[in-house]
């Protein structure tokens, strides 16, 4: 039996997979213990393992970021990477490094599976240890390495090649480091050195490679190729929240098997405190429509909404996506990495207006894979909406490259080629010692990624 320690950063986003992923390790025999909020606790003990909560100085509601962080609300973009990196992912590194140590000083874990955001395995994986378990980081984000195929993560631009597109991605890179995004990799610099630590041979954004293994949830089909990805990334395919059990179907629910086309609309649960950003317009755009829409205002009061709904329409707070998407034809999304992969899984298009977060890179990922519409904004007028959902409908291509994406979805089981990694590298950690009787000396070094 195996004892696995995973630690994740609050937000449902971030932990919902990885319960999953612990679920499925505990059904294999495995002990597994989850360090995060304490929020969490009951759904962790939901899946076999052990909840290890995270000290209240490190816990947060991504929920309500806006409330907690002045400002926060007027911010998109790059200004909003900054301040979410600074304040929500590097300020609580110090406290989640000491919980995880006093994890580790008081069990013997075989691996830690760590969310990619989750600062506090840095100085694990910086400070020299010889005697670390193997780790494993998580992204919950499309993958954000810079490449010279690629254009820095936060722009939301689609990938160029030859030898005009390598140029303008180095050029954009240096000026993303050094410039755009250098008070985020300060700040995280800034927080190591305090601690003793030096800087990481990584971009802030590009921490995750100094893990044994960096997993990303999705297919290679719906990501950027890049020629230069070290060698330890690996493609898992998609790894959702864990199934529903518990579901008392709504009045309207039945409506749904009806002949019109179902449009689901949702800003996700993070930046939702605004609803006329996206559900609103959504509203208005398809009131007149010969559609039936089901929207979710991700646990915000229905209330919130400040127009009159249409006949068509009905609202909740919570909807489950394992059982609303196979009834969908359209989701209207700010572009959550997970509701839109789990769209894409079930082979539904999408239509994609977001501008925080890691948002434009979803939309622009959802466009290059031509599964959808990028509407390049996070705050679209209601012509454009609808000018999105009807041409969607009216056009086959998008389901039809939607429904190739839940092909190469439904291949991969993510769960399963999870728990082989966490197997992989285990072996690999004790290989050396039953050569040597000796535990060796991790190699953090990476290649082909700069500095800042």
């Amino acid at each position: 039996m195996l004892t696995i320690l995973i630690a994740s950063c609050p937000p449902v986003g971030h932990i919902g997979p990885l319960l999953n992923v612990a679920r499925g390790l505990v059904l294999r025999g495995d002990r597994v213990t989850v360090l995060t909020s304490a929020w969490h606790a009951d759904s962790i003990r939901a899946t076999g393992a052990e909840a290890l909560p995270l000290p209240s100085v490190a816990d947060f509601d991504g929920s309500a970021l806006d409330a907690d962080l002045p400002g926060r609300a007027e911010t998109s973009g790059i200004r909003r990477v900054n301040l979410d990196i600074r304040h929500v992912f590097v300020r609580p590194l110090p406290y989640q490094a000491a919980a995880l140590a006093d994890a580790l000083a008081t069990n013997t874990f075989d691996a830690v599976l760590a969310d990619a955001f989750f600062f506090g395995v840095l100085p694990m994986l910086l400070g020299g240890r010889r005697d670390r378990p193997p780790v494993l980081s998580y992204t919950t984000t499309p993958l954000l390495l810079t490449s010279c195929d690629t254009a820095p993560s936060g722009m939301g631009l689609l990938p160029r090649s030859g030898i005009s597109g390598r140029l303008r991605n180095r050029i954009l890179n240096l000026l993303a480091q050094r410039v755009l995004l250098r008070p985020a990799h300060r700040s995280l610099a800034a927080m190591l050195d305090a601690l003793g630590l030096p800087e990481p041979a990584a971009f802030v954004l590009d921490s995750g490679v100094l893990a044994d293994r960096l997993i990303v949830p999705t297919v290679p089909e719906f990501e950027y190729h890049r020629t230069d990805l070290p060698a330890h990334v690996r493609f898992v395919g998609a790894v959702t929240p864990m199934p529903t059990t518990e579901f008392r179907p709504p009045a309207w629910w039945d409506c749904l098997d009806g002949d019109r086309p179902v449009v689901h609309v949702t800003q996700g649960t993070v930046d939702n405190a605004d609803l006329s950003r996206l559900i609103e317009p959504a509203i208005t755009a398809l009131a007149d429509a010969d559609v039936t829409v089901v929207v979710s205002t991700g646990g915000r009061p229905v209330d919130r909404i400040g127009i009159p709904l249409p006949a068509n329409t009905v609202v909740t707070e919570y909807v489950p996506h394992d059982l609303l998407l196979p009834k969908v034809d359209v989701l209207v999304t700010n572009g959550g990495y997970g509701g839109v992969q789990r769209a894409l899984a079930a082979g539904v298009p999408v239509v994609v207006a977001g501008n925080t977060e890691d948002k434009p890179e979803v939309a622009a990922r959802v466009e290059w894979a031509g599964a959808g519409i990028n509407l390049r904004t996070g705050t679209p007028s209601a012509a454009a909406v609808g000018a999105a959902v009807r041409e969607i409908l009216a056009s086959d291509r998008y389901l039809r490259r939607a429904r190739e994406l839940a092909v190469a979805f439904d291949r991969r089981d993510g769960v399963a080629e999870i728990a082989a990694l966490v197997d992989e590298v285990i072996a690999e950690h004790r290989a050396p010692q039953r050569r040597n009787g000796c535990v060796p000396v991790w190699n953090t070094a990476i290649s082909s990624v700069s500095k800042s």
